[in-house]
């Protein structure tokens, strides 16, 4: 199943550093996920001033159970870097899924 997960941080004064001190660690766990074929894409989300101030996911796991038990070791939460985290059931075209990319279907 595949999903949007979408984090906001915190508003506090202390945000943008807990997400600069978690944020290798969370890039080090897309590698990981990515290379599993369980992350399909990601980007920050900025503000005006192109400060970072969270993150979309689109991810792929058999159920929402595993998602969530990802959850539970992702980075910016347990660093509580995302302080409100939305997570939605999506279907990606397959234009844009990288086995399609791989076997050249448009």
């Amino acid at each position: 199943m595949q999903f949007i997960v979408t984090g906001l941080d915190g508003d506090d004064e202390g945000a943008l550093d807990r997400r600069m001190s978690a944020r290798e660690m969370h890039l080090e766990k897309c590698r990981e996920s990515a290379a599993a074929g369980e992350l399909l894409y990601a980007a920050a989300i900025t503000d005006d001033a192109g400060v970072m101030r969270g993150s979309v996911m689109i991810v792929d796991y058999p159920t929402r159970a595993e998602l969530e038990e990802w959850l539970k070791n992702e980075p910016y939460v347990t660093a509580h870097v995302w302080r409100d985290i939305d997570i939605r059931p999506c279907k990606v075209a397959s234009i844009f899924q990288p086995a399609a990319k791989d076997s050249n279907v448009r």
